[in-house]
């Protein structure tokens, strides 16, 4: 019997910028652990005229992972954060009760041709700390614990497995691992693992039970104890996931929560300008017509 209970391929996604490969959430998947929310960024090119300006914009009830794999982003919110993220390194913004923040390309990148790619990753709060005081983390790449297995490099991004744990300030039990091999390898991992995992293919393939699996999809695994595969030649995955949370999760634009009143307040306020604002920027986002994903289960 296979181990792959779901295969999640990637649906072009219009972030009012530019078009992004949507992962999570999936009508047949809303969560798998506490991550809700993955989006693959590019990859985009874009001259010397054209620029990532996602003005400010709200997010309530999760953290945001941002990790590139080339281009930079430059961020700033309303605890005061200024932080140009490059590849290797992670931005971890936890926004609880409500926090503002921006995208936009760096200043030293504007008049230039340049390259976006990356992964643009959500992952919900416990219930119990739905409302906790926001917060940022930034990582530098040596920060990250990445390590090397019979030739296989290995990266744990976020949370804990194999013994080791990211210094990302994560909230709930996950893990979020880069795998990486230049020859083709089985590898048997479930034990590392606890709760739901799902396995991004970036570039390259994977086996599993006969069958090959391409670039741009998600297998989840009904165990993820039972996570065999063989990673081949000059692959590059992800494995994530961890400990689902009890309670169901709505989501409605950038808010993620367990009630349907946390997600009206929040709509309210914004609407409102009652959310704290980014001194100096005045493009701000507005909340959009209609709900895309409330009242959707997990």
């Amino acid at each position: 019997m296979s181990n792959i209970s779901i295969i999640i391929e990637e649906r072009p996604a219009d972030i009012g910028h530019f078009l992004v490969g949507r992962l999570l959430p999936f009508r047949e998947k809303r969560m798998v652990g506490p991550f809700i929310f993955i989006d693959h960024m590019g990859p985009a090119h874009l001259s010397d005229h054209e620029n990532i300006d996602i003005g400010p914009h709200p997010h309530i009830g999760l953290s945001t992972l941002t990790y590139l794999f080339d281009g930079a982003i430059f961020h700033k919110d309303t605890l005061g954060t200024e932080v140009e993220i490059t590849p290797g390194q992670v931005n971890w913004m936890t926004a609880g009760k409500g926090i503002v923040h921006s995208e936009r390309t760096p200043e030293h990148l504007r008049h230039s041709d340049k390259s976006l790619h990356g992964l643009q990753i959500w992952v919900a709060l416990p219930k119990e700390l739905e409302e906790m005081p926001p917060s940022f983390f930034h990582a530098n790449a040596d920060e990250i614990p990445a390590w090397e297995t019979d030739g296989v490099s290995y990266k744990l991004i976020a949370g804990e497995a194999f013994g080791r744990k990211s210094p990302v300030p994560v909230y709930s039990d996950l893990f979020f691992l880069e795998i990486k091999s230049p020859t083709t390898q089985t590898l048997k991992i479930g034990d590392e693992l606890v709760g739901e995992a799902g396995l991004y293919i970036l570039e390259g393939s994977i086996e599993s039970e006969g069958h090959t699996y391409e670039p741009k999809r998600i297998l989840v695994a009904k165990n993820s104890q039972l996570c065999e595969f063989t990673i081949n030649a000059n692959s590059t995955i992800y494995v994530f996931g961890g400990e689902p949370f009890a309670e169901l999760r709505h989501i409605y634009w950038n808010f993620v929560a367990t009630s349907l009143e946390l997600i009206e307040h929040a709509k309210l306020k914004w609407q409102m300008g009652e959310f704290p604002a980014i001194e100096g920027e005045t493009d701000v986002v507005p909340l959009p017509p209609d709900p895309p994903y409330l009242k959707q289960k997990p």
